[in-house]
């Protein structure tokens, strides 16, 4: 193939889209990549505002396990471009990784946009060009894309392209999910887009509410049916969000769904057990406050002592005048209501995309011939952690390298 045969649109200017694009213009193709947005990988950018988790060191076997159902139609792609090549990448990006004392994977940086700002570099040395502020609205009736752009509508006429136009979270970012319907009308399935990595509500009392919305609830452990972790969450006006909640999203929304609620169970002192609670909450506790009494004996933060008596409430019973035995159940085991899922807007990523079954091997679109897809496009979902985005890349390469072979194999589109 010679580079001036080859023309490939690549759409959305995030990880999953720039990775293809790198591919591809190693393969000598000639690349566009188109985006909405007036710059590229701005949700790259925001996921790298409090330290960038490009992936995570755990082994493999573990690491594909996050993927849950999608993890057999993610293992191809992930085990060609696993987390060491990531790592190798943004270490040959000049942005050297390190493994966090959680397993996480960091650049030495901690920040995205040092890493951004190498990677488009590298892109235009490679001759790939941008075309922003391009929203894409589908095909025409000749086949080429087209576009809503500052001067009016375009169509283009590409030899293939890739769609990595994301899911539907935070989609100020660029991420709508309004791509749904141009491939719904193409009768290609797609899973409803649902949040993921998301905060659920909760019937706060005012008082609860008014007093400990924005605090942490640390060192904690929730369990949810068979699932059981640590970690920390958040208490929101509207109900409650964090790592350790985001964990068990996936099993809560689904719950959600199906049965209009969800009760997550809170370990307060996941570290100490019953019986020296009992201990603890036996003794003597002279003229202090009850509250204080807690907070001394058990180690409680006033939030956990607010979270016991929202409990307490919910139940019909008085948290003072409960017996040591059943205080120091309360505390390891706090039931929390959950009611409904925050809205996707404010997700940290969606679940739900293009089903995997209207895919080949290669993430080419069966019934598009040409048209293939990454990232959060995909019905897939993982936790934080490295994982999302190590899925974005390493689809993204998978589809590049699909385009290049589907090129060499079945020559341009005509």
């Amino acid at each position: 193939m010679s580079e001036s045969s080859i023309n490939v649109a690549v759409i959305g200017a995030g990880p999953a889209g720039l990775m293809a694009a790198e591919v591809l213009a190693q393969g000598a193709a000639r690349v566009t990549v188109y985006d909405a947005m007036p710059s590229a990988g701005r949700k790259f950018l925001m996921a790298g505002r409090g330290g960038l988790n490009l992936t995570h060191s755990e082994p493999l076997p573990q690491f594909l396990a996050r993927y849950r159902e999608a993890a057999p139609k993610l293992k191809a792609a992930i085990d060609a471009f696993p987390p060491d090549a990531l790592r190798d990448w943004s270490e040959a990006l000049g942005e050297p990784t390190f493994v966090g004392t959680s397993g996480r994977v960091f650049p030495k940086a901690f920040k995205a946009s040092p890493l951004l700002r190498a990677w488009l570099r590298r892109l235009d040395a490679a001759g790939v060009q941008f075309a922003l502020r391009h929203r894409w609205i589908g095909w025409d009736s000749e086949g080429r894309l087209l576009f809503q752009t500052p001067d009016g509508p375009s169509a283009v006429a590409a030899d293939a392209a890739v769609l990595a136009l994301g899911g539907a979270s935070w989609p100020r970012l660029g991420s709508d999910g309004g791509w749904t319907t141009i491939l719904a009308d193409k009768g290609v399935a797609v899973a409803p887009l649902l949040p993921a990595n998301c905060g659920f509500t909760v019937a706060w009392s005012d008082v609860f509410r008014s007093r400990f919305e924005g605090q942490p609830l640390k060192s904690i452990a929730l369990s949810f049916g068979p699932h059981s972790l640590r970690g920390e969450a958040i208490v929101t006006r509207a109900g409650i969000e964090g790592g350790a909640i985001y964990a068990l999203s996936a099993e809560l929304r689904e719950a959600i769904i199906a049965k209009g609620e969800a009760v997550l169970h809170v370990a307060l002192r996941p570290d100490v057990d019953q019986a020296e609670l009992v201990k603890r909450l036996s003794a003597s506790r002279g003229k202090q406050s009850f509250s204080n009494f807690l907070r001394k004996a058990a180690q409680l933060s006033p939030v956990a002592v607010g979270l016991l008596q929202e409990a307490a409430i919910q139940a019909g019973e008085s948290l003072s005048g409960m017996p040591p035995e059943r205080l120091a159940e309360l505390i390891n085991a706090v039931p929390v209501m959950l009611t409904g899922v925050a809205p996707i807007v404010r997700a940290i990523s969606s679940a739900g995309g293009i089903c995997f079954d209207e895919l080949d091997a290669d993430f080419m679109i069966r019934k598009l011939p040409g048209v293939f897809a990454a990232g959060e496009m995909l019905d897939w979902e993982a936790p934080t952690g490295g994982y999302l985005l190590q899925g974005s890349f390493a689809t993204g390469v998978a589809a590049g390298r699909g385009v290049l072979k589907w090129l060499v194999e079945r020559g341009p589109l005509l």
